[in-house]
């Protein structure tokens, strides 16, 4: 398994055994990189640990904090309007250059909902 394909696997763990979800925030928003491609993706942490680390050592994210959301209002508001606005969703990005798994807010759902239903493993 990849280190992304680690994070990922946690990520949905994390999240459905903490019922939280964290994002970055800084002066301008939350902030949505974009790809080479023009494709944006707004990062999403399953704890607050791991989101405290890409502040820490990713210098394009200095000074941002780290947000807390229920996971009830990241499914019910959140996902949707990503999914609306064609944004992607990174999955506990890690690393110098805060990387990992970048999915559509639809394939995220699918995915926390199929845990749900299977012991959360």
């Amino acid at each position: 398994m990849s280190v992304a394909a680690a994070h990922a696997d946690a990520f949905y763990r994390e999240v459905l055994a903490g019922e939280r979800v964290y994002a970055l925030r800084d002066d301008a928003g939350f902030p949505a990189p974009a790809e080479p491609d023009g494709v944006r993706t707004m990062p999403f942490w399953s704890k607050a640990s791991r989101a405290e680390a890409i502040i820490a050592h990713v210098e394009a994210y200095e000074g941002s904090i780290v947000t807390a959301l229920s996971l009830s209002e990241w499914n019910g508001r959140w996902l949707p309007g990503l999914e609306r606005d064609g944004l992607l969703v990174g999955l506990n990005w890690s690393g110098a250059n805060a990387t990992g798994y970048d999915i559509s807010p639809a394939e995220v759902l699918a995915n926390l909902n199929g845990r749900q239903g299977h012991g959360n493993h």
